[in-house]
This record gives structure tokens, C-alpha cells and sequence, in this order.
């Protein structure tokens, strides 16, 4: 078979070679492309006499997978898979991704946004430079805070137990109960409950459809003045629009955003790029050294069981 991995996965190309050897001794042919593209035509090309693609997070639009004739396996080395093209659920395409390799950076993340919000990190680093002092910069503390978890998989209850061991109070929504997050202390509320009562939302929900848009603008409006939103998880799950209205209107205290409508880099008139009380980052909560040598190894890991017999991994397109 073809193998083909056409993006860099941000590990080193000894990582690559090594992951990529077991491919190469069972006689399969591995090409490895190190420059990422978003170039249709392109990806086509690097693309058209593939049996099995690697990618990470991004776009495969039916018009490539459609000149991959003999594409029969995916590899997505991230979590998402709705950036994939519908055509590999009606070909029957099998895909597989790298669920739980950035389970803690983005939990970590997610701290790290909250604390930034609630200290004035990014503030006090500008005030001191400019000879400033402590004035109107006394922050607020995360133990005995309200949080609330919006979707509690592997991720958002990660993030849970982090913020039980900084103090804080669990509540959580999700359409099934996790017995771990239980475990935890969380105590699983309505969405409308968890708006209402939370001092910290924390989203960790899939996009799909029926879960975009899904965090609305009343869904907003019901959350406390002083409450902050955090996403790190899919940005089409929050009307965004209506948080940047929300944001500069001071109905809350702030958002701590990593994801957005769109892949960076953002558009300058985004709303959310001029709402107040934000601390924005560019799609960067799954990324750091551990996280990227781990979906690698994940992402190889489902191409060797594919063609071993035994897919693992496999997703629900």
C-alpha cells in the first residue's frame, strides 16, 4: 500500500523515521510531506494514489479525498475529525484519530486562561513595564469558585480535577454521566442550572450538529456578571457574535478563547478580536512538546493496526 502523511506533525524527522520504520519493513511504501498546505490542487496531487492518508488538523475537503481512488484509511492525528470531507462516511473510508494525546495540555490550557483572567497576568505584565503599580489590578482567587464543565470526557474531566485541586466547587452538563467526573465530586446539572450558577465555564464539548451554536446567546445571557468563559474545545460551539456583544457590553467579566469559527490566522474584523476582557491564543491548547511526540506515535499506531487487521481508534463520521 501507499501511505502517505501529508502534513509536518511538529516532531522532529528522526521521530518520523523511527514511527514510519515497522511501515516500511512490511514492504508498504511511506511518503512523508513536511510542508503543510491548504492549496486544494495541491493536496490533490500529494493526495490522488494514496491508499491510507495522514493528517493532523488540516482541511481534507471532498474534492481531494475524491481523487484518492484507492483511499480506503485516514489516519487524523488529532481529535477533531470534522474537517474531514463527508465523502469518506459515504465511500465507506475507514478513520481513525488520536483521541486523548492532548488531554493534558489542554486541560492545563485551560488553567492557564483562567488565571490570566482572574489575576490580570497579561495586564500586570503591560502595568509593569510602563511603570505602573498594583492599582486596580487585585484579581480573584479559583478556591471555593463555582465550575462549570460543559462536556465531561476524557478532557473536560482532566480539566475537573485540576480545578478540585485548586479548590473550586464541580458542577457539570453533559448527555451521559461520566463516573469518574462523579468520582471527582462533580455534580451534573442542567445546561441552563450550570449558566446560572457557575463562576467558571469550561467547554469541552465535539463540534457536530448538535452541538453548534449550541453555548447561545442565551445561554450567555444567563451567566453571572462576574463569570468567565473559557473554550478550548471547538469554537463553532459558542455564538461567538453574541459573546463578543456580551463581552463588551461588560454582562460578564471575561472569556479565555483558543478556538474560533475559523482556523487562525483570524480575520481583523472578528468580533472577538476587539471584545473586551478576552485573553485569545491560536488553536494552541493540544500543542506542546509532549502532546505532539504522543498523537505521532498514536496516529502511526492506528496505521500499523489498520493494516494489521485491527483498526483501533476508529470513529463514528
Amino acid at each position: 500500500m501507499i501511505i502517505k502523511l501529508l502534513e509536518p506533525l511538529v516532531v522532529k524527522k528522526e521521530v518520523i523515521e523511527n514511527l514510519s520504520s515497522e511501515i516500511k519493513k512490511l514492504g508498504h511504501e511511506f511518503v512523508y510531506y513536511n510542508t503543510k498546505t491548504t492549496d486544494v490542487e495541491e493536496l490533490k496531487e500529494r493526495a490522488k494514489d494514496a491508499d491510507i492518508l495522514m493528517i493532523a488538523n488540516n482541511p481534507l475537503p471532498n474534492e481531494v479525498i475524491e481523487v484518492a481512488k484507492n483511499l480506503k484509511m485516514i489516519s487524523v492525528a488529532f481529535t477533531g475529525f470534522d474537517h474531514i470531507g463527508t465523502l469518506a462516511k459515504e465511500r465507506g473510508i475507514v478513520v481513525c484519530n488520536a483521541a486523548g494525546y492532548a488531554n493534558n495540555a489542554v486541560a492545563e490550557l485551560v488553567i492557564g486562561l483562567t488565571l490570566d483572567l482572574m489575576r490580570n497576568i497579561n495586564k500586570c505584565n503591560s502595568v509593569i513595564r510602563k511603570g505602573g503599580t498594583i492599582a486596580g489590578l487585585i484579581g480573584g482567587e479559583i478556591k471555593g469558585k463555582t465550575v462549570g464543565i460543559v462536556g465531561t470526557g476524557r478532557i473536560g474531566t482532566m480539566t475537573a480535577n485540576l480545578f478540585k485541586c485548586m479548590g473550586a466547587n464541580l458542577i457539570g452538563y453533559d448527555i451521559t454521566e461520566n463516573p469518574k467526573a462523579i468520582e471527582l465530586g462533580l455534580k451534573y446539572v442542567d445546561i441552563d442550572t450550570l449558566m446560572k450558577t457557575s463562576d467558571i465555564i469550561s467547554l469541552h464539548l465535539p463540534l457536530n450538529d448538535s452541538t453548534r451554536g449550541f453555548i447561545s446567546k442565551e445561554k450567555l445571557s444567563l451567566m453571572k456578571e462576574t463569570g468567565i468563559l473559557i473554550n478550548c474545545a471547538r469554537g463553532a460551539v459558542v455564538d461567538n457574535n453574541a459573546l463578543a456583544q456580551i463581552l463588551n457590553e461588560e454582562k460578564i467579566a471575561g472569556a479565555g478563547i483558543d478556538v474560533f469559527d475559523m482556523e487562525p490566522p483570524i480575520p481583523s474584523d472578528y468580533p472577538l478580536l476587539n471584545a473586551k476582557n478576552t485573553i485569545l491564543t491560536p488553536h494552541v491548547a493540544f500543542a506542546s512538546h509532549e502532546s505532539m511526540i504522543i498523537r505521532a506515535e498514536i496516529a502511526f499506531d492506528n496505521v500499523n493496526k489498520y493494516l494489521a487487521g485491527t483498526p483501533i481508534n476508529v470513529v463514528k463520521l
